[in-house]
């Protein structure tokens, strides 16, 4: 929709304070022992009621076509929403008229703060008296602030005084773009290795359940439910795969599944993709993984991976840097490049750049800390049926376990990696065309209903995911990594027990299938990597036989011992 010549520029939500003026300026500068005092208004003070108010009026508005067009008031407050929507009209806006928190602001505090909770849509006057009072029956402030004018102009008004007036050619256009040095080095690859011992990375440690328990407890890893059950998740009753689940409901789920209209089968799905060791070795492949990791974590829990769509969050050091500015760049190129192969388009984001602390030491000299490259990939989809949605942990003893995409020796930024204190390896890649078709052939066994549980393997790799699987379900596991997709080992010299147990490689499922849908799940899995590596067993145990010598147990670990491991480190 777009804005038309005398709508009327709307203001609605909550009141303009001084709370957030210049907050982007803020979150984009380097912090220093100073900021607190210096820009403490720069942080905004939000208020969830408020904005459920609102949304609901939105939503509402929406289906009654009572507005044309509407944007937030996020960075720049009134002066980015209504200069971006007066873009080709113009716009004259009453800043006097705006609902204030308190007395005491000025023009210019009006027009830039970003106080939280407030949107501005173009209303046409024939639907502004409907338009008022589904405002007043939702209990939301709604005020007419300006006009849209054919003016080609943005002009400011406060008690009838010109206090602004820019063209909006200028405005949008007239500043000369800023070019900027950039340049990137990825950085040489390595073998997987020791830096106190020089040791090959996969000598370094034989006690393969020792690994686990600790990858299990790394904070990373660990459960997050202390932090999870901070928020009530379960407000209207709409949560279909909460983000725990299993017989305790304390499992990690893959995703978190909600039914927005309660009277319809329709679900949401809301998952996330983020490993910043990666950008250690290249931020292209952290980014495409990234992007891997939300969108097989959709898939997991049912999402139709079609109708997938993405978000970015960027945060980021100082990028005056060229080699900074490299590293966004590349992995900018990794975004659009996934976006576009496997279909998921980016329908918002943010960045937080300039991410540095700077102080001086005891000696006086200045010392900065700058953050890593890190890229959060959100990601939303939807599912006809919530009834068809599956969670991760296991349910039966009998049913087949079967590892879907290929696993490869891509420990580089790995938690093994990372518990061992090793560097080098090769940092896990993405086949875009090979997951597309991975994505279409999970999705396609959740739908046929031949899939009772499933997970991704992501941190900490399949014996991670094992074991998360177990515990979760209270069941066990036997897997015989001797049958697992493995391939190209010769990339680097780890062992083969070592790649199959902690790898980190994208777009990888462990499903549990039961014995009847044997067939079916198969034919679904016929044009991508899959093995059949085990079973759920009704012991509690965790039991899983090497690659190299099948008849050898690499793991046996109770379920009550790796989830206390898990559950230990955040149990606040």
């Amino acid at each position: 929709k777009k804005v038309q010549v005398g709508d009327w520029i709307v203001a609605i939500g909550g009141r303009t304070g001084r709370d957030g003026i210049h907050g982007a300026t803020f979150s984009s500068a380097e912090l220093t022992s100073e900021s607190e005092s210096v820009s403490g208004g720069a942080v905004q003070i939000g208020n969830a009621i408020t904005e459920k108010m609102l949304m609901d009026v939105l939503l509402q508005a929406r289906d009654r076509g009572l507005y044309s067009a509407v944007t937030d008031c996020g960075a720049g407050g009134f002066s980015s929403a209504v200069g971006e929507m007066g873009e080709e009209i113009g716009a004259e806006v009453w800043l006097d008229k705006a609902p204030l928190k308190y007395d005491g602001l000025s023009y210019t505090e009006i027009w830039i703060s970003e106080a939280q909770e407030r949107m501005v849509l173009s209303v046409p006057d024939e639907h502004w008296p409907e338009f008022e009072q589904l405002c007043r029956s939702e209990g939301v402030e709604a005020t007419i602030i300006g006009r849209f004018e054919p003016t080609g102009r943005l002009q400011l008004k406060y008690h009838d005084q010109i206090v602004a007036d820019l063209s909006m050619q200028f405005l949008h256009d007239g500043r000369p773009p800023v070019v900027r040095e950039a340049f990137y080095e990825p950085r040489p690859e390595t073998p997987l290795s020791c830096p106190s011992t020089n040791a090959p990375g996969g000598e370094v440690a034989s006690d393969h359940a020792a690994t686990l328990h600790r990858i299990l407890g790394s904070l990373n890893v660990a459960s997050k439910e202390w932090v999870i059950r901070q928020y009530d998740h379960e407000v209207q009753g709409g949560s279909v795969v909460k983000p725990l689940v299993g017989v305790a409901n304390d499992g990690p789920s893959d995703a978190a599944v909600v039914r927005p209209v309660l009277n319809s089968r329709q679900g949401l799905v809301v998952s996330c993709g983020m490993n910043p060791r990666f950008g250690d070795f290249d931020t292209y492949h952290m980014a495409a993984s990234a992007i891997d990791e939300a969108v097989r974590n959709c898939v997991a829990v049912g999402a139709d991976p079609t109708r997938i769509a993405i978000l970015d969050n960027f945060c980021w050091g100082y990028t005056d840097r060229p080699e900074t500015l490299g590293s966004l760049v590349r992995a900018a190129l990794a975004c659009h490049d996934l976006a576009v192969e496997l279909g998921t388009p980016f329908i918002s984001g943010k960045d937080s750049l300039n991410n540095e602390f700077s102080y001086f030491d005891a000696n006086g000299d200045k010392q900065t800390i700058s953050i890593p490259p890190s890229l959060l990939i959100s990601a939303l989809g939807q599912i006809d049926d919530v009834g068809r949605c599956v969670t991760m942990d296991l349910k039966s003893p009998g049913n087949m376990l079967y590892q879907v995409g290929a696993t490869k020796p891509e420990l580089g930024g790995s938690h093994y990696a990372f518990v061992h204190g090793l560097t080098g390896g090769h940092v896990p890649q993405v086949d875009a065309g090979l997951a597309k078709r991975t994505f279409a052939a999970v999705h396609a066994a959740i739908q046929s209903g031949s899939v009772r549980a499933c997970h991704d393997l992501s941190e900490g790799g399949l014996a991670v995911a094992l074991a998360e699987m177990a515990f979760a379900g209270g069941y066990g596991a036997e897997v015989d990594l001797a049958v697992a997709p493995l391939t190209d080992l010769s990339l680097d010299n780890v062992p083969a027990d070592v790649v199959a147990l902690f790898a980190e490689s994208n777009t990888r499922f462990l499903c549990e299938v039961p014995e009847e849908q044997q067939a079916a799940f198969e034919q679904a899995m016929h044009e991508v990597p899959y093995s059949c590596i085990g079973r759920v067993i009704e012991q509690p145990t965790l039991r899983i036989r090497g690659v190299a010598t099948p008849n050898q147990d690499l793991i046996v670990a109770d379920l009550a011992s790796l989830k206390e491991s898990w559950q230990a480190p955040l149990r606040w």
